[in-house]
């Protein structure tokens, strides 16, 4: 369990089961989430410039590749299921 989970589970246990105290808990509830989100946010980095080149790049050969390789497979199904319909069609 991940340590803001931890957190978030022992405020509402803290808070105990009434609803009065589950109110009461959230001004805390709400600045714990809000400082979590921060830490987070300040681990977070933009990609550069080359590495979205470099990724832009493999996904557009990526996207080739497979439109060739489904092309391929379609024309290969196509063909077969026209030739059988041709064969057990005469019959």
């Amino acid at each position: 369990m991940a340590v803001e989970t931890k957190k978030m589970a022992n405020s509402i246990v803290a808070a105990g089961g009434s609803f009065g105290e589950r109110v009461k808990a959230w001004p805390e509830r709400i600045k714990s989430f809000y400082t979590d989100v921060r830490t987070e946010m300040r681990k977070v980095t933009a990609p550069s410039w080359k590495e979205v080149r470099a990724t832009t790049t493999v996904v557009v050969i990526t996207v080739f590749i497979f439109g060739l390789y489904f092309f391929i497979i379609d024309n290969v199904i196509q063909r077969a299921v026209t030739f059988l319909y041709s064969y057990f069609g005469h019959r």
